[in-house]
């Protein structure tokens, strides 16, 4: 089915075609009801070209020579069969059937014995040059961008299968870190929960000993769920395991079990301020649902942020202040500058890094640098919204098709545009600009050297047209003077040997149209160097032979 811009582009033409059909048949001669038809038949044919490309074609060819007409539509339909026509076999039949029917044509058009050779070569160069040459050009054209087609297809592929591999192997090492966490971290935790539950409940302890104990005991077992949920998410995905710990909990239960996301920052504060650091919190705005990736992120940020602040500025202020903002989450930790600077402090250097990713996951930034007075600033941006997924294939590897600006690389591998380009603006762009593509650049030269063989052929059987055409009004062209030189009752033989013999295509349909010739006589008619009176007609001389003598010349004007 064709879309509302295809049909109204092949409606234009047709019409184009119709109107220039009729125009053709008009300058040469046709006139009256002839005229709507041959207009009529050409916008037909036209729309039936992509249908029917091999009989468009073939009716088409033999109609040209007897309908001056369809001479400008045959160049059309020789381009468009080209690329239509299903199968090289089917191709080669139709056009050498579109042949032979239009040299046919054009033998019976301009019937004579003796210019057999003449109008079959004429005819010949005309269908090789209208005909013959624009299909080629167009199929090879239409082949190679079907080629070009299956490679894209073919390599996107490629990408998903690399991606899908690249992801199972990716999901089987996190599977293999993850139970490695939990045989060695898991049994460390659990043996350290259980000591310290016996400790708790020793007699000989103090208050405030059973009461750091105590908090021992919570942290461990605050550990172990912490773990148990890593192990899940390298396990289940980041995404899943986001969703599986946003829970709608307290600051925490009597497992030990810490809330998270947004409503687990309370907890970090309390549990800050437990262990003796000053801790300020404060909410603003209408508390807004997030997504629970993005409140769990959330929810990282307070926690790495406090503990960066407990290693490096312990017993310094800290400020944490969580605002709704109308587009987004804002979390902003700051912490006053240490009264001293603490020694041996241990840090691994990523928790800060781990942030940044956790928050580009969910749609979000992170800034973690120096505060103004001194101290220390971290600051989150969380959206509301759930962020898409990442395309399954790399847009950088996409088969050069990403970029919608042709000549961006120019000086590395070209990029061009997607399905709002059209073929050939890609082809041009990756002709000028992506010569470090073999494939590309041998596919074009190939292209090139086949038009340009084309071109020197069609120049060559030209120029040879050309050459032949001033030979044939040589031999059927004499002055007006040669004409008046000549006279009745001359030997026949001393005639013929001043003039031209006559055999010429350009001859071809001036006999039988002047005044009626001698009876029994052979009449020899020539063209005038000179021209007509009007566009239409041709001055011509007439030479007619009885008994080996000139029994009479005239001079007249045909119509061609």
């Amino acid at each position: 089915m064709w879309s509302r811009r295809r049909t109204a582009g092949e409606v234009v033409l047709a019409v184009v075609m119709g109107l220039l059909a009729a125009g053709t048949e008009e300058l040469l001669g046709g006139e009256g009801w002839r005229l709507a038809w041959v207009g009529l038949g050409a916008a037909v044919l036209s729309l039936l070209r992509r249908r029917l490309p091999g009989s468009v074609l073939i009716v088409t060819a033999a109609c040209a020579p007897v309908v001056p007409g369809f001479l400008v539509l045959l160049i059309l339909v020789g381009w468009s069969s080209g690329r239509y026509i299903a199968g090289a076999g089917r191709a080669l039949i139709a056009y050498t059937v579109a042949y032979v029917l239009n040299v046919s044509a054009s033998l019976v058009d301009v019937w004579d014995l003796h210019r057999t050779l003449t109008v079959v070569f004429m005819a010949t160069l005309y269908f090789l040059g209208t005909t013959l040459a624009p299909g080629l050009a167009n199929r090879y054209w239409t082949q190679r961008r079907t080629l070009l087609h299956a490679l894209q297809e073919g390599n996107a592929q490629l990408l998903r299968e690399r991606a899908m591999v690249v992801g199972q192997a990716r999901l089987l090492e996190r599977q293999r870190i993850a139970q490695d966490m939990h045989d060695s971290l898991g049994h460390q935790l659990a043996l350290i929960a259980v000591h310290t539950g016996a400790l708790e409940v020793d007699r000989e302890l103090t208050d405030r000993q059973r009461e750091a104990v105590g908090v021992l005991r919570n942290a461990s077992v605050t550990a172990m769920h912490e773990l148990r949920e890593v192990v899940g998410i390298l396990r289940d995905g980041v995404h899943a395991g986001a969703e599986a710990t946003a829970l709608p909990a307290g600051p925490g239960d009597s497992s030990g079990r810490a809330a998270r996301g947004t409503a687990g920052i309370e907890g970090l504060v309390e549990a800050a301020r437990a262990a003796g650091n000053r801790v300020e919190l404060r909410w603003n705005g209408d508390h807004r649902p997030l997504p629970p990736a993005a409140d769990h992120a959330a929810y990282r940020i307070v926690q790495e942020a406090l503990t960066n602040a407990y290693k490096h500025a312990p017993g310094a202020l800290i400020d944490v202040e969580v605002r709704y903002e109308p587009d987004s989450l804002v979390v902003e930790i700051v912490n006053e500058a240490a009264e001293k600077a603490p020694e041996d402090v241990v840090s691994g250097g990523q928790g800060l890094t781990g942030l940044h990713e956790r928050a580009r996951l969910v749609g979000g930034i992170v800034h973690a640098g120096p505060a103004d007075g001194g101290g220390f600033r971290v600051a989150g941006m969380l959206p509301y919204g759930v962020v898409e997924a990442a395309p399954l294939v790399d847009a950088a590897d996409d088969f050069r098709q990403q970029s919608t600006n042709p000549w961006v690389g120019h000086r590395g591998a070209v990029q061009v545009g997607q399905a709002d380009w059209t073929f050939t603006e890609r082809e041009l762009a990756m002709a000028m600009h992506g010569g470090r593509n073999r494939s590309a650049g041998s596919g074009i030269a190939l292209g090139c050297g086949i038009a340009f063989a084309a071109l020197v052929l069609l120049l060559v059987a030209g120029g040879f047209g050309v050459y032949f055409l001033v030979g044939s009004l040589e031999k059927g062209m004499i002055d007006p003077a040669e004409y008046d030189a000549i006279s009745v009752g001359s030997a026949e033989k001393e005639v013929r040997d001043k003039l031209p013999s006559g055999d010429t295509i350009t001859t071809t349909g001036l006999h039988g149209k002047g005044p009626e010739e001698p009876e029994g006589s052979k009449c020899l008619v020539l063209m005038s160097s000179e021209v007509g009176k009007e566009v239409e007609t041709e001055p011509v001389f007439r030479f007619c032979f009885k008994d080996g003598k000139l029994i009479e010349k005239k001079s007249y004007e045909v119509k061609r």
